[in-house]
């Protein structure tokens, strides 16, 4: 094994970027490939794949505003990341090296390509992301998730492969799972995640939304809720006053299972959790994250809009009342989350971390 060829990996330090690695290293790995992966201290506090042994922490830093000296730490921390990964990949000799997206794949990337490695960026919106399109240009090959995401630039769309986001284990595990709509009086149940940015603005509008439902309603919903701890007491508050069966969390180590339970899923609209939505076949509503200079997330809930998969609403008109009257409108229509789930599953890929392993053999040219 020592003897087979390296594959450096670089991914920023969330789920977003981090699940996707972790499904192509699982695969590379049982085609006999070695897999290390370069990312920030944000990583470390995931488990999975990578064992510390196999984890490199290079500095990385997102610009977080525009001031001079915003943009001058930005560079600095870039600039030192840079010079480690030059360093790294001279000493490790990858075959290849893969990009996820996010900050942390700047330094490692372009490393590589000082370096001569061949490199290769897979990006999961329908909308690019700024770290990879500052990448795209100088990269051997691009994987994209969704289709189209570069057809307005030729020059770079000769060097893309459809592949889809390569999925973790469990998640194909729960795209096993056959969607059963709820029955007539039976529950009807309800998964409700936001993330790190996007559970406030679910526990502001979830709970004034089910209360504004029919009562006779209440005793059918089954709420599974992402919640911040400062959130809790308020959020159950509401659910206990109504006597619904809520089971609330900060965080959920078995999402994946959550998600094959539920009959609808309120959510924030990140390249994964659609990639997952799409791969498990699950009705959405979607909130998509605002103020993003690129709008991938509102790109990425149209995806699953267009092909009648899920209802996308922008936050100015995520409220109670328009909340209260999608989910009670879906819940008298059974036939439609049914519909819903079919259409969510036309677009999914459950094969993409082989799609995408065959992408990087030829990249590799090992």
């Amino acid at each position: 094994m020592a003897d087979a060829p390296l594959i450096l990996l670089a991914a920023g330090g969330t789920g977003g970027h981090l699940f996707p690695a972790e499904a192509l290293g699982a695969e590379l790995l049982k085609r006999g490939y070695r897999v290390r992966l370069v990312t920030d201290a944000r990583a470390l506090r995931y488990s999975g794949l990578f064992s510390p042994d196999m984890i490199d922490v290079v500095e990385s830093e997102t610009v977080r505003g525009r001031s001079p000296l915003a943009l001058a730490k930005t560079a600095a921390l870039l600039g030192m990341g840079g010079l480690r990964a030059f360093a790294l990949i001279g000493r490790l000799k990858p075959a290849a090296v893969v990009g996820f997206g996010g900050y942390p794949t700047l330094p490692p990337l372009v490393a590589a390509r000082l370096r001569g490695v061949p490199t290769l960026i897979h990006d999961a919106n329908a909308v690019m992301g700024r770290a990879n399109k500052f990448l795209s240009r100088g990269v051997t090959a691009i994987a994209t998730s969704l289709p189209g995401v570069l057809d307005h630039d030729p020059a770079l769309a000769v060097k893309a492969t459809l592949t889809g986001t390569p999925l973790r284990p469990a998640i194909l595990a729960a795209a096993g799972v056959p969607f059963v709509p709820p029955e007539p009086g039976g529950p009807l149940r309800l998964l409700v995640v936001g993330g790190s940015q996007g559970a406030r603005v679910m526990a502001d509008i979830v709970p004034p939304a089910l209360e504004r439902l029919d009562a006779a309603l209440w005793p059918r919903l089954v709420v599974v809720q992402q919640v911040r701890e400062e959130d809790m007491a308020r959020v159950r508050a509401v659910y206990d006053r109504l006597a619904v069966n809520a089971e609330l969390q900060p965080f959920f180590t078995d999402l994946p299972a959550r998600l094959a339970a539920c009959h609808l899923v309120v959510s924030r609209s990140g390249a994964g959790t659609v990639a997952e939505l799409a791969a498990i076949g699950r009705p959405s509503i979607l909130v998509p994250l605002p103020g993003a200079i690129d709008q991938d997330q509102f790109a990425n809930a149209g995806v699953l809009e267009q092909a009648a998969a899920a209802i996308r609403i922008v936050q100015p008109e995520f409220t109670p009342q328009r909340l209260a009257a999608e989910i009670a409108a879906l819940a008298a229509a059974p036939a439609r989350l049914a519909a819903m789930a079919s259409a969510a599953r036309s677009v999914g890929t459950l094969d993409a971390a082989a799609r995408l392993a065959d992408l990087v053999a030829r990249v590799a040219e090992v």
